[in-house]
């Protein structure tokens, strides 16, 4: 590493400093403003309605156990290793 560059770079660091409380001297009081663009608030509202929304999907759970209690439910053993293979290989690759 060359030591000048170095010099260079801290003396940018010493200049800026400097200057940003030179640049503060003339600035006016009064009141902060905030602006929320449409996205920001869309995304309030989206973030808010899934917050809302439960964890668990009582019905699609009812449904899995009802139809496991009586023996109807089953996997198809094929259609299960090539999900777990494509799991498997998304999170290794």
């Amino acid at each position: 590493m060359r030591i000048e560059a170095y010099n260079q770079v801290a003396a940018l660091y010493k200049s800026s400093k400097t200057t940003k409380t030179q640049g503060a001297q003339g600035v006016a009081s009064g009141r902060d403003e905030v602006q929320i663009s449409s996205f920001g608030r869309d995304y309030q509202i989206a973030k808010q309605a899934v917050a809302e929304v439960p964890d668990i999907r009582e019905d699609k759970v009812s449904e899995l156990k009802t139809s496991i209690q009586s023996g109807n439910y089953s996997v198809d053993s094929g259609d299960f290793a090539s999900m777990l293979l494509e799991k498997y290989n998304a999170a290794h690759f």
